[in-house]
């Protein structure tokens, strides 16, 4: 039987998701967008319902999750309306804005008793964890050093782009950044020291250098909008592991004294639906793959980052 999905949020992400979770066993049901034509359209191409209101959407008979693909912003809104009207959560990546908002939202899947989970969908996807069993069964000894570029051109994006506007947290560190930064934290956890240096223009950050410091190593981590790369290489005293491509990594190598060993698996949206689905059904009030501690850990170190960055967003202002 398919798992049946209330979609809030019609935009670019939701369009690529639902191409995606369409291929599995699951079925688009109800949509929910603030732009009424994009959600009729994507309403109509996956033969589901679209509804003036999220909360009409969110109560659609017979669903069995919602899934945010709204601003950033707007992420606490829809998913405590879903999770206090008892229906799970999967909600897109940054869950929120800040290590407060995490907490919003984790409290609130408690209170309700419902699945609460990150759609940080590189981590629901087998070549991240095979570097991770990598990493953790030793294959490149103790770790030395790793290097992680993650730049996507968003300045080209029209001023009007959710990711340039400081009113819906615009900006590097929340939209590409949070993947490098997961990724070490996945890998390595908490670091015990964190030193950021951005560049701030327009009220977004466009660009920053991360380091993240762990007990004999450390993580270097650059990201921004006004380029376009992407690597991770990390070092150990017996080899290393390098992907061109991490966060939607296709591949992975590990090169150790045993020679060069390549793990080849797709990154795709499916697998992170495939999983919710299943825990859903279990009965589980968290991923696995993305707990709740992991989401917040991750934006616990955005929140420092942007500290150190002295950057504070409109809305933030408003609020002091």
């Amino acid at each position: 039987m398919a798992f049946r999905w209330v979609y809030i949020g019609s935009g670019h992400i939701a369009e690529k998701t639902a191409a995606n979770v369409t291929k599995g066993e699951h079925e688009i049901v109800a949509v929910y967008g603030r732009n009424k034509e994009t959600a009729a359209a994507l309403a109509e191409k996956y033969g589901a319902a679209v509804y003036d209101t999220a909360k009409e959407a969110i109560l659609h008979p017979g669903a069995d999750a919602v899934y945010i693909a709204t601003p950033h912003t707007s992420h606490v809104e829809y998913a405590c309306l879903a999770m206090e009207l008892g229906r799970p959560v999967l909600c897109e990546k940054p869950v929120g804005v800040t290590v407060a908002d995490v907490d919003t939202l984790t409290a609130c899947a408690e209170k309700n008793g419902v699945y609460f989970a990150e759609a940080m969908w590189t981590w629901f996807c087998q070549p991240a964890q095979t570097v991770k069993q990598w990493i953790q069964s030793g294959e490149i000894g103790d770790v030395k050093c790793a290097t992680l570029y993650y730049y996507f051109p968003g300045l080209l994006k029209p001023r009007t782009s959710r990711v340039r506007k400081p009113e819906t947290a615009g900006g590097s560190l929340l939209d590409v950044g949070i993947y490098p930064i997961t990724y070490c934290y996945n890998l390595f956890g908490v670091p015990q020291e964190i030193v950021c240096d951005g560049t701030v223009k327009d009220g977004i950050d466009i660009e920053e250098h991360i380091e993240l410091r762990y007990r004999g190593f450390t993580c270097y981590i650059h990201s921004g909008l006004n380029n376009l790369r992407e690597s991770c290489l990390i070092e150990g005293a017996k080899g290393a592991v390098s992907l061109p491509l991490f966060h939607a990594a296709s591949s992975a190598t590990l090169k150790n004294e045993n020679g060069k060993r390549v793990f080849r698996g797709e990154t795709n949206y499916l697998p992170q639906f495939d999983r919710a689905a299943a825990d859903i059904r279990q009965g589980k009030k968290q991923s696995d793959c993305v707990p709740w501690e992991a989401t917040r850990q991750c934006m616990k170190i955005m929140d420092e980052c942007r500290r150190q960055m002295g950057l504070r967003y409109p809305f933030e202002e408003e609020n002091t």
